[in-house]
């Protein structure tokens, strides 16, 4: 990877309405990490770019943007990229997972200044997204302090290592001199889920280097879309997660004398959250006495699942030139910490006891459940060069990699988990809405990795490069991978380029996946349940005959065109094709029933299913990305126009059911699940937009199409099936000095919602499910930003 300049076309930018601002500031753009080549001479521009690689100048958003976080900026601007945020989904409310081309969270390696990005903690157990995956948190980042993000639609491993199946999102930070603020407010016009946002950077100067500092406070009130006439629903909290983020980031480059160069970027984010589990019924409903006491909630009560999450972040590099050789050597550390209490609950086997013993029936109302953490540890060297008479120009690259992961889980509270009556009294054990982690699901694992790459991109003709990449990489839990890739482009004239890629990738099982373990409460067409979820090597995978987890393997196939006929106008299309063999999955839900060999195991262990993480299918993704931009003069102003599509289609090919589970693939991916995964999110999304500025004056209107999805239904044969979607954003900006900027206006104006559905049918229980652009309808937003 080399710095390269940005050049000022619409496409390069590829915002919607970052691309007007991105041109006119080009001269003050820093210079950026182009992800997904190793090149060490500036690339043209992203049309010129051997694989897909779209640009986000990200200073227009942070400014005056109708969304406050990352993820949700991403989400309305990056057609292959989805962001859904979930509602009663447990951790996946606290937490908003990202994915790229309808794959998995954890199939998108994220990377900061071209480094490893840490995953969360949590693995994603419920919700409509990313459904036994991890993810990187996007959110943890603070808009203000990034410059832009740039995102690699093609399959990487081979560069990168593992993850990067579905492709490569670039974080690059910010280190230019200045200083700038930002005060936002917005909320729902249903009058709830206020938003309040100050953020602040200043770029300062340290030594003829620079050192950028952002200080980031979020506060984002709960949303509740709840019916409270509708009696099938009950008193449910539906919405959106309230949220409270501190947070601060620095970056800097500071010469050391000749060609050597030390950098440093630093991070530190925590966030409070609080989010609605599944009511539980007062006097006269099955609730009582089972999970819930008359005496505490006479009328019911609704459990609150609260969150303390410290994500922390730090690269330390050296750059050098040796011998003609670019190196540059680097220590990644990054951790992400998640501990649960919940609150207004209570343990119904303790209030039983008291009730037996002559109390009153009473528990306590809140309890610490426990939590997780994972960190990781990466240590690089990049060693690149620039060769002008080889084979017409030549850059080769190689490098090394070692990064040590650890991963741990930590007990809750007795009375979070514990039973306490022993008597059979009817009073579940554990802390309603979300049971804390037992000390037998205590856990404390690590693992580490080797690998070797090597990268060589040749011009070999004028209009002809090609790029070939190699890596191998060992684990030290499951053994080796090799990968590679073959890319390449043909200029065909001055205004098109011809683009493709072949290679093969892989993923590693995550240590979550391996080590998660835990008891909760799952509600079937409004019915709970206990589910044990056994982690790989227990005695329930050992008596289901499931194998160690191994890595998933893919091919990837991409075909493109470009064309730029002028420097006001450009378009691309990239067809691709992603096979995945052996993915790793959450199982379908195993019961005496349907498999007696678990039947005494789950007796004994008081639970009536189980499910794990297998090795057991196949999948084959194809899908269209499109982008066109143009701009031109419109009066006594400038219009700027941008269309960007995707459309992804994933199909399971296959099941490789375990020996001992053959003949119960149904149940190892059940219709269910398999929706889950091929249409997690929509099979298409397509953002048009407009802006149109004048002197200090600057109107935005964006239309966002959201496709299609089907989900299945708790019922044998029930199918959800969403309709297409689309909304429209509309934003003012006003320019009221050279320093201070003012920007309202409204997200979802015509406030449209999902098709609505049987409660009793969707994933989170309410007749709006957390899908396509999510159920909370139209917001509103103003924001002052100031440079000074």
């Amino acid at each position: 990877m080399h710095a390269t300049r940005l050049l000022p076309t619409a496409l390069a930018a590829l915002t919607l309405f970052a691309t007007a601002s991105a041109i006119a500031q080009d001269s003050s753009l820093e210079r950026v990490t182009v992800v997904g080549s190793r090149k060490s001479l500036p690339a043209a521009s992203s049309t010129d770019t051997v694989v897909p690689v779209d640009i986000y100048s990200m200073g227009k958003i942070a400014e005056g943007g109708g969304q406050f976080d990352l993820a949700q900026s991403l989400q309305y601007i990056s057609p292959s990229f989805n962001s859904t945020r979930q509602t009663g989904a447990d951790g996946a409310d606290l937490i908003d997972s990202a994915a790229l081309r309808g794959l998995g969270s954890d199939q998108t390696l994220v990377l900061v200044n071209g480094k490893r990005r840490h995953t969360v903690a949590l693995v994603n157990l419920f919700g409509a997204r990313n459904r036994g995956a991890t993810g990187t948190d996007m959110n943890s980042l603070p808009l203000l302090a990034i410059d832009n993000v740039q995102v690699l639609r093609d399959g990487a491993a081979a560069q990168y290592g593992s993850d990067a199946i579905a492709g490569v999102i670039n974080v690059q930070l910010k280190k230019k001199q200045g200083c700038e603020a930002v005060a936002g407010y917005g909320q729902y016009s249903a009058g709830d889920g206020k938003n309040y946002l100050a953020s602040a950077y200043c770029g300062v100067k340290i030594a003829d280097g620079s050192l950028g500092i952002t200080g980031e406070w979020q506060d984002r009130g709960r949303s509740n879309r709840n019916d409270p006439n509708d009696e099938n629903v009950g008193p449910r909290t539906i919405g959106d997660t309230a949220v409270k983020n501190k947070t601060v980031y620095l970056n800097g480059e500071f010469p050391a004398g000749g060609d050597n160069k030390l950098y440093v970027t630093a991070g530190a984010q925590n966030r409070d959250a609080s989010s609605g589990a599944w009511a539980r019924g007062g006097v006269g409903s099955d609730d009582i006495p089972s999970r819930n006491s008359a005496a505490m909630y006479p009328d019911g009560f609704v459990p609150f699942i609260n969150g303390k999450i410290e994500d922390r972040y730090l690269i330390v590099g050296w750059k050098s030139n040796l011998a003609g050789w670019d190196t540059d050597l680097s220590q990644t550390y990054g951790s992400n910490k998640m501990r649960y209490n919940i609150s207004n609950t209570l343990n119904a086997s303790i209030a039983n006891k008291d009730l037996l013993a002559g109390g009153k029936g009473v528990s306590a109302t809140s309890f610490d459940a426990g939590g997780f953490g994972f960190s990781q540890a990466t240590t690089n060297l990049d060693v690149s060069r620039f060769f002008p008479e080889l084979l017409g120009g030549s850059n080769i690259a190689f490098g090394a990699e070692y990064r040590k992961e650890k991963y741990n889980i930590v007990a809750g509270e007795l009375g979070s988990y514990n039973d306490a009556d022993g008597v059979g009294f009817g009073g579940n054990a554990g802390s309603q809405g979300f049971p804390g982690f037992q000390p037998g699901d205590a856990t404390n694992k690590s693992r580490s990795s080797e690998a070797l790459y090597a990268d060589w991109e040749a011009t070999l003709t004028p209009s002809l490069t090609v790029d070939a990449a190699v890596r191998a990489e060992h684990y030290s839990d499951f053994g080796s991978s090799t990968t590679a890739k073959l890319a390449g482009s043909f200029k065909v004239s001055k205004e098109v380029l011809l683009r493709g890629a072949a290679s093969t990738g892989f993923r590693a099982p995550s240590l979550q996946q391996l080590y998660f373990s835990s008891t909760f409460t799952d509600f079937i067409s409004g019915k709970p349940l206990d589910v044990v979820l056994a982690p790989n090597g227990s005695k329930i995978t050992a008596a289901a005959g499931v194998p160690a987890l191994k890595q998933e393997k893919s091919k990837n196939f991409t075909l493109g065109l470009t064309v730029k006929p002028s420097t006001d106008t450009a378009f691309t299309v990239d067809l691709y094709q992603i096979n995945i063999k052996d993915r790793i999955v959450l199982s379908g839900r195993f019961d005496e029933d349907n498999y007696p060999a678990l039947g005494a195991i789950l007796q004994g262990l008081g639970v009536g299913q189980a499910q794990f993480f297998v090795n057991s299918v196949n999948t084959r993704t194809r899908g269209l990305d499109l982008t066109a931009s143009t701009r031109a003069k419109l009066g006594a102003g400038q219009l700027n126009t941008f269309l960007a599509l995707n459309v992804s289609n994933t199909k399971v090919t296959g099941i490789n059911a375990p020996a001992a589970l053959k003949g119960f693939e149904d149940v190892l991916l059940s219709e269910r699940e398999r929706l889950f995964m091929e249409q997690g999110g929509p099979r298409s999304k397509a953002t048009l937009g407009f802006e149109y500025s004048q002197g200090a004056w600057t109107g935005e209107a964006k239309v966002i199409h959201f496709g299609s999805q089907t989900q299945g239904g708790f019922s044998d044969g029930v199918y959800l099936h969403y309709k297409p979607k689309t909304s429209m954003d509309l934003g003012m900006s006003w320019q009221a000095t050279p320093a201070l900027k003012f920007s309202v206006g409204g997200n979802n104006v015509f406030n449209v919602k999902p098709t609505r559905q049987d409660p009793f049918e969707t994933d989170n229980g309410f007749y709006y499910d957390s899908v396509q652009f999510g159920l909370n309808g139209a917001s509103y937003y103003a924001r002052a930003h100031y440079r000074f």
